[in-house]
């Protein structure tokens, strides 16, 4: 495949683009669970993170919050709760254990040996981005390589 295309923009889990020679890194997943309640409003906003120990989900998003501009069933609102987890099948965060920075620079070891492949994003960067972070870094790499 990659002599078709020239390079390669790898997005996936780096340890599975090796499979896993090194071992496995740990990664967070999460779980959603839709609901519809017979309430306007549930809470106010598009999304409310929770941090308390007692609440079992890390976060309630209600999509109707953010296109206000959209009409929407009266007296009904759809929330969606995230639940943390650890799925290693459907990978969203990395750990970042000490472990796994150590893992994490063997794999980087051989990713650099890697000619006209690209390794880029949260899966195969293992690392957090939040949104405007992953932006600017696309907008790098894209400059950098495309000068």
């Amino acid at each position: 495949m990659l002599n078709s295309c020239g390079r390669l923009l790898y997005t996936a889990r780096i340890d599975r683009y090796f499979d896993y020679p090194k071992g496995r890194l740990q990664c967070r997943s999460v779980r959603f669970e839709l609901e519809k309640l017979d309430i306007e409003d549930y809470q106010g906003t598009s999304v409310m993170n929770y941090a308390d120990e007692g609440v079992p989900y890390t976060r309630i998003h209600e999509p109707k919050h953010l296109h206000r501009e959209k009409t929407h069933e009266k007296g009904v609102s759809v929330i969606i709760k995230e639940y943390a987890s650890m799925d290693q099948d459907d990978p969203y965060y990395p750990v970042n254990s000490d472990s796994d920075k150590q893992l994490l620079n063997r794999y980087r070891e051989l990713a650099q040996r890697q000619e006209n492949v690209i390794f880029g994003g949260r899966l195969a960067e293992y690392k957090y981005y939040d949104m405007h972070e992953t932006i600017e870094a696309a907008l790098q790499r894209f400059k950098s390589l495309f000068r």
